[in-house]
């Protein structure tokens, strides 16, 4: 029987070729196959570093089924690299249940480090984040993503999202009125391509940006967690407040801004009250 071959997880780049690193462009050349995700992306990635070697097609509909095929020709003796279309493969890309499988049957594996864009973002996002969850993509049934913010949105470190641009309108508001208007977060995308941009701002002026923007390219939205509660006030003390404010000559949706920010009432409930 031939000695087993060895899975490598490798990171690809995610916009910029200039990341991809020596050792990844030679585990690709050494390797007897490589599973990817779409074979046309991978062919072009190939092309760049003058590789040529069969792709096996790896995709989530058909993790299972694929993972057979590809731990076989391990068990035969084959070194394979995972790769997705960019970025590590199992991270919101298809790959665990084939690692899994390669455990299970004493498959060697190893991982060839890459770029990550959620990584990268929390980088960029200028928010304290020690700590942060990584959420990838909410689920689209309606009731099953607000479940999913409702789990998340008290917890007290940053949170990591990705999202497609023909969605990010819809998914900032869902955040917005799910972690609060006033939350901070920042937007990150194309990410170490040429037009990499970061916008940074509360939920809700993020949100209202993107009603009449269109958005263009992938994002990671990195949001802060939340805040330490502050001195407890009562909704009726926060209206007072921010008549108060309203009286001193203060706008309603700064003064109701204002006083959110000091009682920690939101202010979209103050607004509420008020305008009654």
């Amino acid at each position: 029987m031939s000695e087993c071959g060895k899975l490598s997880i490798v990171g690809t780049p995610i916009g910029n070729m200039g990341d991809f690193s020596p050792r990844g462009a030679e585990t690709l050349k050494n390797a007897d196959y490589i599973a990817c995700e779409d074979t046309r992306v991978t062919a072009k990635l190939l092309g760049k570093i003058d590789v040529k070697k069969p792709l096996l097609s790896y995709y989530k509909p058909k993790e299972h089924e694929k993972s057979e095929k590809i731990t076989a020709l391990l068990l035969d003796g084959n070194n394979i690299a995972l790769v997705s279309d960019a970025g590590m493969p199992c991270v919101s890309d298809p790959g665990y249940i084939l690692v899994k499988k390669c455990y299970e049957l004493d498959i060697p594996v190893e991982v060839v480090p890459g770029a990550n864009a959620a990584v990268c973002a929390v980088a960029l996002s200028g928010l304290e984040a020690g700590r942060f969850t990584f959420e990838g993509f909410l689920p689209v049934d309606k009731k099953e993503r607000a479940e999913r913010l409702s789990e998340v949105k008290n917890l007290p470190h940053a949170l990591v999202f990705y999202e497609a641009p023909h969605k990010l309108a819809g998914t900032l508001s869902d955040l917005a009125e799910a972690f609060g208007e006033e939350r901070n977060a920042a937007l990150c995308r194309e990410l170490t391509k040429i037009h990499e941009e970061t916008l940074r701002g509360a939920l809700g002026e993020l949100s209202r940006r993107y009603e009449t923007e269109e958005p263009r390219g992938e994002y990671v939205i990195v949001i802060e967690g939340k805040p330490p509660e502050k001195k407890l006030f009562s909704a009726e003390e926060a209206v007072v407040m921010a008549k108060k404010f309203i009286e001193d000559g203060m706008k309603a949706s700064d003064a109701c801004k204002e006083a959110a920010k000091i009682t920690g009432v939101p202010k979209r409930e103050i607004y509420s009250i008020i305008i009654e």
